[in-house]
């Protein structure tokens, strides 16, 4: 049985075990966070009422708002992997060790075949998206993994939902959409993809400048103990502020407010589940 790795986070929905780390700090500039509440609520709004799996860094603001904000954040998972060491042109394939880790790391979070084939809620990846090709890495492992083990692979197909976090353009009718240039994504089913566009300066932050609170997580690390353990460094203590700043945030009234106000607008709000979200949104916040 292969032990699953980790890379160690702070629950910050919960943060009474930060003690001092804080300390000293400036309070973080939160310029993003309007832009930042409108992109989680069209995320859950996309999301057809599904578990929601953060793949990455890129979402780690999203994820950390909706904690603060949610009644009830245990839908909220996010999924440690950085595909961009997997073939690598300088690299080999990946080996049957990294292989049986990969699964075991991912079968930590419930995103086995069996178990993806076996639920009946949507599972929802969320991710920053430029060509597309996390996500057809992420759906190769596990069509390559289902097979493996004979699963139901249609049925892992059916179950599953993406919402791509793009770099917001000028509207057109002739702007194509990265899932429209993907060959891989002709096997899922109709309204299986969501985007939500992004202001692209906030996004680029998001996915590419923001500091965060855990390395990448690529295939040289995927089977490293020492991820597991905090980091105290100022980048990371940094990190820790931002993060810690934008949960308290989702808590406020002002941002559950904001929240329901997009809820209201998208065509999900036709939807029993998501009116019901938004009712709830409105009322006090429980307190961390």
């Amino acid at each position: 049985m292969i032990e699953p790795i980790r890379p160690f986070r702070w629950d910050l929905v919960r943060p009474d075990h930060l003690g001092s780390l804080l300390d000293g700090l400036p309070e973080p500039d939160l310029w993003f966070l309007d832009e930042l509440t409108d992109t989680a609520a069209k995320v859950l709004a996309r999301s057809g009422d599904g578990e929601l799996y953060f793949v990455g860094r890129s979402g780690d603001s999203v994820f950390d708002l909706l904690g603060g904000a949610l009644p009830e954040p245990g839908r909220l998972h996010q999924v440690p992997l950085s595909t961009g060491l997997i073939d690598h042109p300088l690299l080999d394939r990946l080996h049957p060790a990294e292989v049986a880790q990969l699964r075991a790391n991912l079968a930590a979070h419930g995103l086995s075949p069996g178990t993806l084939g076996r639920g009946s809620r949507p599972v929802t990846l969320v991710d920053a998206v430029s060509s597309g090709r996390t996500l057809q890495q992420f759906t190769g492992i596990l069509r390559d993994w289902a097979a493996d083990e004979r699963a139901d692979w249609p049925a892992v197909l059916r179950r599953l939902r993406i919402v791509g976090l793009t770099w917001r353009r000028p509207t057109s009718p002739n702007t194509p959409r990265w899932q429209q240039r993907a060959e891989w994504v002709r096997e899922l089913p109709t309204g299986t993809i969501r985007n939500v566009s992004v202001e692209p300066a906030v996004l680029s932050y998001l996915a590419n400048d923001q500091p965060k609170l855990t390395r990448s997580f690529s295939r040289d690390l995927w089977a490293a103990g020492e991820v597991r353990s905090p980091a105290h460094d100022g980048r990371t203590r940094r990190a820790l502020a931002e993060a810690v700043a934008v949960v308290e945030a989702g808590r406020s009234p002002a941002v559950r407010k904001r929240l329901a106000r997009v809820l209201s607008r998208e065509p999900a709000i036709a939807e029993p589940w998501l009116r019901d979200l938004v009712r709830r949104l409105l009322l006090p916040a429980s307190p961390a």
